[in-house]
């Protein structure tokens, strides 16, 4: 496997420990992520000594998405990653002056980035060994994208998880909201970007759990532990049965929409309006404008 620079891989036993560790930048998303956290998910598919896998985030919050201060501000150096030949669809600068409004933007430049990122996300998915994913402080935006992914989620009681780019800027490329909730609640979120708590997601299904902050770890690792008791080949056949219900709804069409959709809200009159903004004032006084209205909303 090639050099890790976002995430962090071990492995303890029958579990392999993919952990986010992007702590300075709340561990945002870049182009890497995703292509590390595929690489990681398959090193432990071949190992036979693996059972589980159990992914977190270090610092104070799981994930805060992607990191975006670059293009949202159109700062013009790369954002980290590895280096994709100057023109491509996978150069970021590519994707910086797409969002110009004055400049001509093509929706498959755009797809072929973002599609590269959900079939990162959905390394967790499509993993032959089940993930169990801890969230605590919070999962927002992208960072949602990997916790809907992972089979389990378990999260502290008063973390925070959505995704407020729902408001503007943003769709959910991987799509799963519906799948892990039923549409209507998944309507009730996507409709206001609003977050729910630990505890709400567990009673709206989205986790299994929702323990307090300081039995989180302990609750987790009971939970991870009691599946790598189980034979590899119960794990990957249960896995694969219950997966298939995901892709017989038509899993993947509506991850294609989800992942053009991403595209287009970044390029709609509000879009670039955002942009915009977040040039003048910078990415945070943007997004803290953009959501300022919802705050003090009641709670879902």
């Amino acid at each position: 496997m090639t050099e890790l620079s976002t995430l962090t891989y071990e492995v303890d036993g029958r579990v392999a420990r993919i952990t986010l560790d992007r702590p300075e930048r709340g561990n945002g998303i870049t182009l890497e992520m995703p292509r590390e956290l595929a690489a990681a998910v398959e090193r432990a598919d071949l190992d036979p000594e693996v059972h589980v896998i159990a992914l977190a985030g270090r610092g104070k919050g799981f994930c805060g998405g992607y990191d975006l201060v670059a293009s949202a501000e159109q700062r013009m150096e790369r954002i980290a990653g590895p280096e994709a030949p100057a023109g491509s669809p996978l150069d970021p600068l590519v994707q910086l002056r797409n969002h110009d409004p004055a400049g001509a933007w093509d929706p498959t430049v755009d797809y072929a980035m973002m599609s590269r990122n959900v079939r990162g996300f959905m390394s967790l998915f499509r993993a032959d060994k089940p993930v169990v994913c801890k969230v605590h402080g919070f999962c927002v935006a992208g960072g949602t994208d990997m916790a809907l992914c992972s089979d389990l989620l378990v999260i502290a009681e008063d973390a925070r998880i959505g995704y407020p780019p729902a408001r503007v800027w943003g769709v959910p490329t991987t799509a799963l909201w519906a799948h892990r909730i039923g549409p209507e609640r998944a309507k009730r979120l996507l409709f206001t970007g609003d977050l729910l708590t630990g505890r709400e997601a567990r009673d709206w299904g989205l986790a299994i759990d929702a323990p307090p902050a300081d039995e989180l770890d302990a609750r987790v690792e009971d939970l991870v532990q009691r599946i790598a008791l189980m034979p590899v080949n119960q794990l990957v056949m249960m896995k694969l049965l219950v997966n298939e219900t995901l892709h017989a709804q038509g899993l993947h069409a509506t991850q294609v929409l989800g992942t053009v959709f991403d595209g287009v809200a970044r390029h709609t009159a509000e879009g670039y309006a955002f942009q915009r903004r977040a040039a003048e004032a910078g990415f945070k006084q943007a997004v803290r404008e953009r959501d300022e209205p919802f705050d003090g909303g009641r709670s879902p």
